[in-house]
């Protein structure tokens, strides 16, 4: 059996209030590479801004979807333990997911890469 779906999550934090500061991103980013790697979802990017965050993975032929709505709430997990400001964290209900093609992996991770630059023209409410 062969399936190659490539997706772009988006989702935000609750309220979209700024949790994803710089301080906590990196070790944030490895923990969701980490859990997806044990999906058999390697992520191709991952990045975002203070309030959403954005992953180009390649859904794996044998774990559903769960990974955008259950496994979303163990993308924070880790974290809680940072300080008090975020033992309330949580994620928006909901999510964007966008399928793409081959060939359009390059310009998502570079999208997703340039987020805080691209962010600076638009917000995230005006995309």
């Amino acid at each position: 059996s062969l399936a190659r779906i490539i997706v772009h999550l988006v989702f935000s934090t609750k309220y979209r209030k700024p949790l994803i500061r710089s301080e906590i991103e990196k070790e944030l980013y490895a923990y969701i590479v980490a859990l997806c790697a044990k999906r058999d979802c390697p992520v191709h990017e991952i990045g975002g801004m203070p309030d959403h965050l954005h992953i180009c993975f390649t859904l794996s032929r044998t774990y559903p979807f769960l990974i955008c709505g259950k496994d979303k709430g163990r993308f924070f997990q880790m974290d809680k333990n940072k300080g008090n400001e975020y033992r309330a964290f949580a994620w928006q209900n909901g999510y964007g997911a966008f399928s793409l093609g081959q060939s359009q992996i390059s310009a998502v991770k570079n999208y997703i890469k340039n987020q805080k630059q691209h962010h600076v023209r638009q917000t995230f409410q005006e995309e």
